[in-house]
Parts: C-alpha cells; structure tokens; sequence
C-alpha cells in the first residue's frame, strides 16, 4: 500500500485530500505547513508527497528545494497541488523540483489520474542498463546522475527519465504530447506541455551549464531531440 503525505493549510482541502486518497486505498498523512511536514518526511519518507505553495512557517516551494538538496529525497514523487496557476508559478514549482502541478480548484478525477501516473512511474524504475552513454552525457539511473564532460550532475526523478528517454532516442525529434504519454506516462491529449517545456529547461540548466555546447534541440513547430 503506497503512503501518501498530503500538506496543505487550508483544512477543507485536507481533509478532502484524506478522504479521496483513502478511497484510493492508499495509507494517508496530513499536515497543515511545510514545518509540520519536515519531520514526517524525515521520519518516514512517502512514496508521493502532495504539497500547497502558500503556507506559513515554510512554503512549499522552500520545502521542495530543501528536499532536493538530500540525496535521500532526490527520487520522492512531488506533486505541488495550489491556487498559483500562472505559468510563472508553474514554472517556479517545477523549477524548485517538483514532478507535476495541479491548479485548485482541481477535479477529483484529474487527482487520482495524477497520483496513479507519478506512483506508476516511480515503482516502474527500471534498472536494466543502468548506465549509458551518448557522446559526452554519461547517465547513471542507479544514482540519477548525469556526467558531463567529468562533470557530476543530480537529477530529480523526472528529469532522469526525460534525460534517459531522450538519450534512448537519439536523432529523433519528440513532440511535448509524445513525452507526456512515454515519461508522464499521461493518456494521449492529457497533460500540460509547459511540464515538458519546463523539465527540458531545467535540464539545459544543468547539463549545459559548464558548456556553451546545446544537447538537447529545439526543433521547431516538433519537440525535442538528442544528436549522436
């Protein structure tokens, strides 16, 4: 039974979070502030975490990056459920390491088919092959590390496998709608494609940090695509 920390300050949306994830079958821990929250997580680490921004005390963006600093919690699945639904905030939550984003107010069933897409992905790690290579990125999924050039890159879960999945396709051009079926694991014409257009940011970020070459292209009106 999968254990879920749902963090939210406002009680209604908590306890409607508790009540909809118990439905599930899925063993359920509330808090109501990142505070609150931290300590939980040290003590039991959930198999998804489910998190507002605003909070008092610790915001969940906060509480996000603090969790990515800890090798520990590099692979949890997090979810930031929030009223903030510009594509800025979106972006900031994806930024600060989330795997996906909900706007409230949100639909039960755009929920659970979240929750049941991020729990699919993080138990169905495959480990065959662990380490690959494509010219100069040396990916690692036993550590979710990237190596660039001797350079060592932590990568959260998602942009593991974006990276991995890319690499694994190499000369290909994908569309953002194909890497939401394939990493997202969402049904087709489901998910927001800013998740993918923020996930290949983040990864440029890292991996081209100390390069002015490009890995990953832009193919316009297409997607996105790896050179050999």
């Amino acid at each position: 039974m999968a254990y879920i920390l749902a963090v939210d300050d406002d009680p209604e949306v908590l306890d409607t979070l508790g009540r909809v994830l118990e439905r599930e079958a899925f063993e359920v821990g509330l808090a109501h502030s990142g505070v609150e929250a931290l300590p939980l997580i040290e003590r039991r680490a959930p198999d998804l975490l489910i998190l507002d921004i605003i909070m008092p005390g610790m915001d969940g963006i906060t509480l996000c990056q603090q969790l990515r600093r800890d090798p520990r919690f590099t692979a949890l699945p997090i979810l930031f459920l929030t009223a903030k639904g510009s594509t800025d905030d979106i972006v900031d939550g994806l930024d600060a390491g989330a795997d996906d984003y909900v706007v409230k107010p949100f639909e039960l069933a755009e929920l659970r088919a979240r929750v049941h897409a991020l729990l699919r992905r993080s138990t169905r790690e495959t480990r065959s092959d662990a380490v690959i290579q494509l010219s100069e990125l040396k990916l690692d999924s036993d550590t979710y590390q990237v190596y660039v050039k001797g350079y060592r890159i932590q990568l959260t879960s998602t942009e593991h496998r974006l990276l991995r999945y890319l690499m694994e396709n190499p000369n290909r051009a994908l569309s953002p709608s194909h890497l939401l079926q394939v990493v997202w694991e969402y049904p087709p014409n489901t998910g927001d494609p800013d998740l993918v257009r923020a996930h290949v940011r983040n990864l440029r970020a890292k991996i081209e940090k100390n390069t002015d070459r490009r890995y990953i292209r832009t193919i316009h009106g297409v997607g996105y695509m790896i050179s050999a």
